[in-house]
């Protein structure tokens, strides 16, 4: 696997918001009776927070945090951003090594993770969760 992941350059990995590692799941852990939550409640909630982000850029031609160009990264994130989240996002650009983009998507992702948090500001809370989404090559 690693092989292959070296194989995509640096700029294409960029564009892609999300990476979710995906350990292979126990037999006990499969064959158990439980259940997680309920398709409808996520879906509810998916629903309330692009409904927040609708309402957020209601005077701009924006549906989503997804798609914020750098101005309104700039407005609607890093404006937002409390003391701990900025020290925490200036650590994670310097030992991750984040291009521009990456650290755009990061914000997006970190903005969208506080309206699923309910919360207006950013918290260092925030930029954690969307950091540990960041790609990272294992040799």
């Amino acid at each position: 696997m690693s092989r292959y992941q070296k194989r995509i350059s640096g700029p294409l990995l960029d564009r892609i918001d999300i990476f979710v590692e995906v350990p292979r799941v126990e037999y006990e852990k499969l064959a158990a009776n439980v259940t997680g939550e309920p398709s409808p409640d996520i879906r509810a909630r998916v629903a309330e927070v692009r409904g927040v982000q609708s309402a957020r850029f209601a005077e701009t031609p924006l549906l989503c945090n997804a798609e914020m160009t750098p101005t309104e990264v700039r407005q609607f994130c890093q404006s937002v951003l409390d003391e701990q989240a900025q020290s925490l996002l200036k650590l994670a650009m310097t030992q991750l090594a984040l291009s521009a983009r990456a650290f755009h998507r990061v914000l997006k992702l970190t903005r969208t993770i506080a309206d699923m948090a309910n919360s207006d500001r950013i918290a260092s809370p925030h930029v954690a969760e969307a950091v540990q989404y960041r790609h990272r090559l294992r040799s």
